[in-house]
């Protein structure tokens, strides 16, 4: 028997070390213009409605790669959909940026971005399905917990720093530009440096389809999982609002670009470090406690408090920072839904998991879409008070989502990722 590596002690599968790695820059890359792509191109003469409707339609196309992602790895592996995934990412941005982008094309820009938007799910989601056949079945929660360090890491912490220095430095189209650089690099490292073997599983392969649309019909025979996809819609459904909105308010308010990314950035450091920490709150507290109260109570509030701290603090950084850390801690509030669940099911608990996967996927065109529905009538302040009224809402429909067994103490539940239907 073999020593065992710090890899395996922390859970993460040693032959793909490297693909973590990969993924962690390659994310950075997509995510850098997530901060500030929005109030650029207002500044270019586009409206609120235009942008909301080009997020939109990104988010459309990533939620539907997200569902997808599963079958298409376990059909033709992970490594080769993987490819594929970039490939559509290379083709999106470059036309997003060469066509519609230089002469504001909005017709190029919304196909164009939506296209890309197809990149990064086939890139990131199939390799979970590599890490579900290559963890060991005791470690395989938190070998996928890693995944989800470095896929928020690098879209939400490290895009975000590098995308503070790269438009200052470059300039805003040669920092798109230069994400490229950083996609590459990591598809270098998860695809060429990767040598860890996928074999096809052939039953899994004849079988997806009938378990995607078990994954459909389950809201019908169990209503509570129901509840449990529309709560983890609502659960980061902000995240992709506010960059639509938000930093021109910020702005408004006398923040600059660089300013409003470094405080983009802190929040989901503060998110990456509670995403351990309500693991172990939610075991000891009780899942449903958690994720009232943390993640929907707390949520709402600390929502209020990112809009209104810099009307009422004459614009101060530090505050505005300490809500963006209270918002993004409670944000990670909502982790004990991945093991809620699955466990109000005895069977189909990769269908049950697959409402999650699709509540994960659908925020990100809600968000976008709330915001060009209701900002001409309602306004910024009309847009904070309806993310804010989801999270109570969020924290009253989880008092409905009871277990069917006393028994919620079993800690192995914690570490069921979101995705985990992958490897059903």
């Amino acid at each position: 028997m073999r020593n065992k590596t710090l890899t395996d002690k922390v859970g993460i599968p040693p032959s793909l070390m490297t693909g973590y790695l990969g993924i962690l820059i390659f994310m950075m890359g997509d995510g850098m213009e997530t901060g500030w792509l929005s109030p650029y191109l207002l500044e270019r003469g586009m409206t609120m409605q235009q942008n909301a409707t080009l997020f939109t339609a990104y988010g459309i196309t990533i939620a539907i790669a997200s569902w997808f992602s599963g079958v298409l790895a376990e059909s033709f592996t992970p490594k080769k959909t993987m490819l594929v995934g970039l490939l559509i990412y290379l083709a999106g941005t470059a036309g997003f940026i060469g066509l519609g982008l230089d002469k504001l094309d909005f017709p190029t820009m919304l196909i164009t971005y939506a296209l890309r938007g197809f990149g990064y799910p086939l890139f990131a989601y199939s390799f979970l399905v590599w890490i579900s056949y290559a963890a060991a079945p005791g470690t395989l929660g938190r070998a996928v917990g890693w995944f989800w360090f470095v896929f928020t890491g690098g879209l939400n912490v490290l895009g975000a720093f590098y995308s503070s220095w790269a438009i200052r430095e470059l300039g805003h189209i040669p920092a798109l530009w230069s994400a490229v650089f950083w996609v590459l690099l990591g598809a270098l490292f998860a695809l060429v440096f990767n040598k860890a073997p996928f074999s096809i599983n052939e039953e899994a392969k004849n079988n997806k389809w009938k378990e995607l649309m078990k994954g459909l019909t389950i809201v019908r025979t169990e209503p509570k999982v129901a509840i449990g996809g529309i709560v983890r819609v609502i659960n980061t459904t902000a995240q992709f609002a506010f960059p639509v909105f938000l930093p021109t308010y910020m702005e408004a308010h006398g923040f600059s670009t660089t300013q409003w990314l470094y405080i983009w950035g802190t929040i989901f450091t503060s998110n990456i470090a509670f995403n351990l920490i309500f693991g172990f709150v939610g075991d000891r507290l009780g899942w449903r406690q958690t994720i009232a109260w943390f993640g929907g109570v707390g949520c709402g509030i600390t929502t209020l408090l990112l809009f209104y701290i810099p009307q009422y603090s004459g614009g101060n950084y530090w505050l505005v920072m300490l809500a963006g850390i209270a918002w993004g801690a409670c944000l990670a509030g909502y982790v004990p839904l991945s093991a809620l669940v699955p466990s109000l099911v005895k069977k189909d608990k990769g269908a049950a998991m697959a409402i999650l996967n699709l509540g994960a996927g659908l925020p990100v065109f809600v968000g976008p879409a709330i915001v060009g529905i209701f900002i001409g009538s309602a306004g910024a302040e009309g847009i904070i008070w309806i993310l804010a009224g989801l999270y109570f809402i969020s924290a009253i429909l989880t008092r409905f989502i009871t277990l069917p067994a006393a028994d919620t103490g079993n800690v192995k539940k914690m570490a069921v990722a979101e995705s985990s239907v992958l490897q059903s």
